[in-house]
């Protein structure tokens, strides 16, 4: 091999000759991504992080990139003898253990390790009523940093974040309807469509249709249909729990819960656990919080949060037949919107296409020359035909375009955008507006719009 692990340190975990696990390693589902080093001389060499694709463990792994070649071969099947001999190029036994010992403590490999933090992760999921912040506790606390200079403290951060995401919510709102000839609803939609990239690059289309919302009547309950990024579920994925963010707690709605569940069975919420880590449903919560609470946190709708599956694979099933399909949710939820009283509003939580080299595409997207220009064009009529079919409220034409052209730019949110059209059966569906964001290498481009539907 031209590169190899570095030598231990002698805080380097260590490898464990009786331990099965380490010595047929089966590596868990990862993700890879470039990192810069330091060689023993002290100069800067690229490395390559693996971190875990599940984001169960949040450990990371640096190495060498070429360890990748080594990676495939880690499938439970092969001995550690059999690895050394098949890569050759000076790859040693030492150098396997070492890397071995590594992505076990680490939690990357299927073995105890893994599974003692999987139970405790489950155990804590389920101890909870409430699912704690992740992305939105970390915007608050940006809010907080960027007055401090990067120097506050926990408490300034708890008790300044919530104005400072109220202020700023309200700043966008304003930017963005300043100039509309109708900067408000004639009345609270059925269904919308809002993305679930960061704040900091979609914020105009989270501004544009929840700002219109402010005048609406208050849902008495919101559905929040997500996307699966990081999950094992292979269908339809529920969630029993309320979620919290830095403007309080939005509560479970249990009436909804229970008739999903009698209709559907505990199948819908075996991989609730699917949850713990997943933005697509957490950024919503605190536009719901700003634009339906009453001011003082005291009172929120009611919530329930669902992860819908990528309906183009298997044509609306279950990826492995053992989850819930689509068009099993989309009718259990249909039958127990219309059986409950008060309003509901659904959130499609959808972002569209993903290009980009940091996404498998060989070239990046910024630059005006010819190709790199005719690249952009191409994703964005590609965005603009599959949200045709969207505002003609055309679900099954959209999964089939997506399963016919194998979903060339990525869209990640098709289940989710299918699952709400279903649901509501819009008679309207109007496009609010629609951006994309591209890095200022190219590297990523991730576009993503709002809309509405009565």
């Amino acid at each position: 091999m031209s590169q190899t692990p570095s030598s231990p340190s002698p805080s380097a975990p260590k490898f464990d000759p009786n331990a099965r696990h380490q010595q047929r390693p089966k590596l868990r589902p990862i993700r890879g991504f470039a990192a810069q080093g330091q060689s023993p001389d002290g100069k800067p060499v690229q490395i390559l992080g693996l971190a875990d694709a599940r984001q169960i463990s949040e450990k990371v792994v640096f190495t060498a990139p070429a360890v990748q070649a080594i990676l495939p071969l880690m499938d439970g099947n092969r001995e550690i003898d059999q690895i050394v001999q098949h890569i050759g190029r000076g790859l040693t036994h030492e150098m396997m253990q070492q890397l071995i010992a590594q992505l076990d403590q680490a939690a990357l490999l299927e073995g105890p390790t893994f599974d003692a933090l999987l139970a405790k992760t489950r155990r804590e999921f389920d101890e909870s009523p409430m699912l704690p912040p992740a992305a939105s506790a970390a915007f608050a606390d940006s809010l907080v940093d960027s007055v401090y200079k990067g120097k506050a403290t926990d408490e300034q951060k708890a008790a300044e974040g919530p104005k400072r995401v109220r202020e700023i919510f309200d700043q966008w709102i304003s930017k963005v309807l300043e100039k509309e000839d109708k900067p408000s609803f004639d009345d609270l939609p059925r269904a919308i469509v809002a993305p679930h990239i960061d704040y900091g690059r979609g914020w105009m289309n989270y501004a544009v249709v929840f700002g219109r919302m402010r005048v609406c009547d208050r849902p008495d309950r919101v559905i929040i249909l997500g996307t699966n990024h990081f999950g094992m579920g292979t269908g339809v994925v529920g969630c029993d729990k309320g979620f919290t963010s830095p403007l309080g707690d939005c509560p479970i709605d249990t009436q909804l819960v229970d008739r999903l569940r009698a209709k559907l069975g505990d199948n819908l919420f075996a991989h609730r656990f699917d949850h713990e880590h997943e933005h697509s449903i957490e950024l919503q919560i605190m536009w719901i919080q700003h634009i339906f609470g009453t001011g003082d946190g005291g009172s929120y709708p009611k919530v329930f949060g669902a992860l819908i599956h990528d309906p183009a694979v298997a044509n609306g099933d279950s990826y492995n037949g053992e989850g819930v399909s689509l068009l099993a949710f989309v009718a259990a939820l249909k039958e127990a919107i219309s059986a409950l009283p008060g309003r509901t509003l659904i959130i499609s939580s959808a972002d569209l296409s993903h290009c980009g080299p940091a996404f498998g595409d060989p070239k990046p997207l910024s630059g005006d020359d010819p190709e790199t220009e005719a690249a952009r064009n191409t994703v964005l009529q590609h965005d603009m035909q599959m949200l045709d079919m969207v505002v003609k409220n055309k679900p099954a034409e959209l999964m089939g375009a997506m399963a016919w052209q194998q979903n060339p730019t990525r869209w990640c949110s098709t289940g989710n955008l299918c699952a709400a059209l279903m649901a509501v059966e819009p008679k309207e569906v109007k496009l609010l507006n629609y951006a994309a964001a591209l890095d200022g290498q190219g590297m990523t481009f991730v576009s993503s719009a709002a809309l509405a539907m009565w």
